[in-house]
């Protein structure tokens, strides 16, 4: 009997070494907050008039992610970034190690389909964590995860953009629910943003650009 006592104590105690911080990722939370992403001419960030709550930033000119004659919500694809503790450096964060997931369409463009996100960076139950939500362009099937597809960003194979970095209180765990990424309260959680479209000449000239000096570093 003392054995198996012993044995549980010291699964339970390793369970709690691997316990991981979770998160609600959904940006359309009924009766509470929705906020959207778009692609358009430029970055920008911050809740418009359609928003809950509601901004006053302007999209107008923009595309939400998801309708006709934007990026397809199928194939852009959204992860979110994550570190312990609230204001964190940005290059602390670090993917979820749950899958990416897509976007919706008709009303619903602009949102996520929504998902629990598991952080091995943040202990379960954790007072506070910092985010961001990663969204970038995935029609070629090459970059199913963010540390795929910011290298490609990088290399400027791709259209990509980051979020601005939020922070959320009581993350999930043992103790807490999952919490939402988007709040009620404004400035706080996840704002609406858009990622920036370059021209396609420009774009297709930084692809050229990054292909040659990838060639050039196999040649020498």
């Amino acid at each position: 009997m003392k054995k198996l006592i012993l044995a549980a104590i010291t699964l339970t105690s390793a369970a709690s070494v691997f316990a991981q911080g979770t998160v609600t990722f959904n940006n359309r939370v009924a009766n509470v907050a929705t906020t959207h992403v778009y692609s358009g001419p430029a970055a920008r960030s911050g809740n418009s008039a359609a928003d809950v709550p509601a901004g006053s930033t302007v999209y107008t000119g923009y595309t939400l992610i998801g309708t006709v004659g934007g990026m397809a919500a199928s194939s852009t694809f959204a992860q979110l970034l994550g570190a312990p503790g609230s204001n964190a450096a940005e290059s602390s964060l670090l993917p979820s190690s749950s899958p990416a997931t897509t976007f919706r369409t008709g009303a619903a463009a602009g949102n996520v389909f929504a998902t629990t996100s598991t952080f091995a960076n943040i202990p379960a139950d954790a007072a506070f964590g910092s985010f961001e939500l990663a969204v970038w362009d995935n029609s070629s099937g090459l970059y199913p995860t963010w540390a795929q597809a910011s290298v490609a960003y990088a290399s400027g194979l791709i259209v990509a953009g980051r979020s601005a970095e939020f922070t959320i209180a009581s993350i999930g765990g043992g103790n807490n629910s999952p919490p939402n990424i988007v709040s009620p309260n404004p400035g706080e959680g996840l704002q609406s943003f858009a990622i920036g479209v370059p021209e396609p000449t420009s774009f297709a000239l930084a692809g050229l650009g990054a292909a040659a000096l990838l060639i050039f570093r196999r040649r020498k």
